[in-house]
């Protein structure tokens, strides 16, 4: 079916990143954690598990959701997942105990950011057949730019100036608002769409798409996907394992504003690298994109321990180890896509994306255990390293479902 408006596949594009923009301002966690221990004298310890709890639960709702996005619709998904998420932050205000912190930011936003998150890669992926990767690319980049926006806005003026309880307040307005007019223009794409003049036959060869739908239970019988899972849960442990530790490297090593380089560096080269990758796998392929991706990480990881102490090279290495790191959030959601089709990709995706919650509630912990029994971060940076080339072996030897069925 050909475009009939040109221009009205952009209108859910923009609707998923303004979304995913809202969503992921969860990253922005780190904000209040100083905050909330100052009032209720909690241990480090115990503010990270809302974190973890958020995480996992994400990880989790993501699935399900994947599994109602035919019979309760992408908009209205959409919708739940807004609501519950700026529903979260905005109970969180009323936080007076662990237990509900956990409900409201852990349980309750970390529900609707896995609700959420789940809509925009199916359809984004269904109204951009020529341009996959980029589109995907700007709507998880969203994701990445939310943490950017939303975290220093917070740290340098709202809840010194207002307290954490108004931030959490006004914040929760903002999100729904938003939202709802995110969810609103997600309107899917009509089943057999191709824009106006397409041709499959234009894809870059590198570019290898499946040419049937694979279920979840075809897709779990191929050793593609377990390949695709190790290298996610690899690449992206040693990405979240490395983050976890920059700010507290970075104060050991003597970098001044070491939180507002590490929020803003950061978020901009996971925006960047989620933008910048999905549009390369379009021509250089998925799987090529990947590999560049978590070599340059096992480079990049070593090299920002040993040069870390000079300025320069801090927001250097910061950049880099951000933009490899969003790059696999953009382009395994589209390789997910061209191996297995669009037709299950949300619950597809979805299995596939439980490396990923797995890495982020395992790669803190153990960066963290890591640096307790050696030290200081060495064996972290290093680490990352190795775990990145474990993902760079198990991506060769990832063939695509077609390669697999022909042999």
């Amino acid at each position: 079916m050909a475009d009939s408006q040109a221009g009205n596949r952009w209108l859910p594009l923009i609707g998923g990143t303004m979304l995913n923009v809202v969503l992921g301002s969860f990253y922005a966690w780190s904000v209040f954690v100083l905050p909330l221990e100052g009032e209720f004298g909690w241990a480090r310890e115990q503010t990270s598990t809302t974190f973890s709890i958020g995480i996992f639960t994400m990880a989790v709702t993501f699935v399900l959701a994947g599994r109602l996005h035919a019979t309760v619709g992408f908009r209205t998904l959409a919708a739940i997942g807004g609501l519950l998420f700026s529903g979260g932050f905005f109970l969180a205000s009323y936080t007076t105990s662990l237990a509900w912190l956990y409900i409201t930011y852990g349980l309750i936003a970390g529900a609707g950011n896995g609700i959420g998150y789940s809509i925009a890669i199916p359809v984004v992926s269904k109204w951009f057949p020529d341009r996959r990767g980029l589109a995907i690319g700007i709507a998880v980049g969203g994701y990445g730019a939310g943490s950017g926006v939303f975290g220093p806005l917070a740290d340098e003026w709202l809840i010194p100036g207002r307290g954490w309880e108004a931030t959490f307040q006004l914040y929760g307005i903002v999100f729904f608002i938003i939202s709802m007019v995110g969810a609103w223009l997600l309107k899917p794409a009509p089943d057999g769409y191709a824009p106006e003049g397409w041709d499959p036959s234009q894809l870059k060869a590198a570019v290898t798409r499946t040419v049937r739908e694979f279920t979840p239970s075809e897709m779990l019988r191929g050793s593609a996907f377990y390949f695709l899972f190790l290298a996610y849960f690899m690449g992206a442990i040693a990405g979240l394992g490395l983050i976890s530790q920059l700010v507290p490297f970075g104060t050991e090593a003597g970098i001044g504003s070491v939180a507002l380089i590490g929020l803003v560096v950061g978020a901009v080269g996971n925006t960047v690298g989620r933008v910048l990758s999905g549009a390369m796998s379009d021509n250089l392929g998925r799987l090529n994109v990947l590999r560049l991706m978590v070599l340059v990480s096992a480079v990049a990881m070593p090299l920002l321990y040993l040069l870390g102490s000079s300025v320069a090279f801090f927001v250097l290495g910061v950049f880099a180890v951000y933009f490899c790191y969003g790059a696999l959030l953009a382009v395994f959601a589209a390789t997910s896509a061209d191996f297995y089709g669009t037709k299950h990709l949300g619950v597809n995706y979805g299995l596939l994306f439980l490396a990923w919650g797995l890495a982020a509630v395992v790669g803190a912990r153990l960066a963290g255990l890591v640096f307790d029994t050696f030290g200081n971060y060495q064996w972290a940076f290093f680490g990352a390293a190795v775990l990145s080339i474990g993902s760079l072996v198990c991506l060769y030897l990832a063939k695509p479902p077609a390669a697999e069925e022909a042999a």
